[in-house]
């Protein structure tokens, strides 16, 4: 029987590390906070070992983005239940929002235009951010989106779909003023 334990653990071990870019990304980009992040990844990587004998083994990246994902959403309505504290020094606070040594987050952010995606990427609602981010940046399907999120297809659709229009014009003002847009080429 302990022959077994350390064979799921070491599979578990294996599988975590290939995903955990993709975790701590995300957290970051829903987060939006380094030491939040990390709680975030560290706390999903915990129940996710402590549940994997449930995992069905059909998309462990996915499954692990649906945990972190659904314990943001958890913590997020907490806060929002409970008291509101902040300190006047962290509103003007700027926290990076991946590793530079991230080959997924270089691939897709070059270091010209990267700041001003992140950037307009947080201006984007909280529901819609999240299904970008889980779409554009972590390539889950619609139906691990709605798994993700709990909500139905089509919910994922209009809010992955009006996440891009927001984030879209958001970035048009510098993609005019970089020179990779004509003003006439806006609709």
């Amino acid at each position: 029987m302990l022959f077994g334990k350390r064979d799921t653990r070491e599979s578990f071990e294996r599988q975590a590390e290939k995903v955990f870019p993709s975790v701590l990304g995300t957290a970051l980009r829903l987060t939006r906070s380094r030491e939040d992040a990390e709680d975030l990844a560290q706390e999903a990587i915990v129940r996710a070992y402590d549940a994997y004998e449930r995992f069905d083994g059909s998309n462990f990246k996915a499954w692990m983005l649906r945990i972190v994902t659904n314990l943001y959403i958890n913590r997020y309505r907490q806060r929002q239940r409970g008291p509101q504290f902040g300190s006047l020094e962290e509103e003007g606070a700027i926290e990076p929002v991946s590793l530079e040594s991230e080959i997924p987050d270089r691939l897709l952010f070059d270091n010209v235009v990267g700041a001003e995606i992140e950037e307009a990427l947080g201006k984007v609602p909280e529901d819609f951010r999240m299904a970008v981010i889980l779409s554009d940046i972590e390539g889950l399907s619609y139906q691990e989106i709605a798994d993700a999120t709990n909500v139905p297809i089509g919910t994922v659709r209009s809010r992955l779909a009006r996440g891009r229009s927001m984030l879209r014009r958001a970035l048009e003002t510098y993609a005019v003023k970089e020179g990779f847009l004509r003003r006439d080429e806006i609709e």
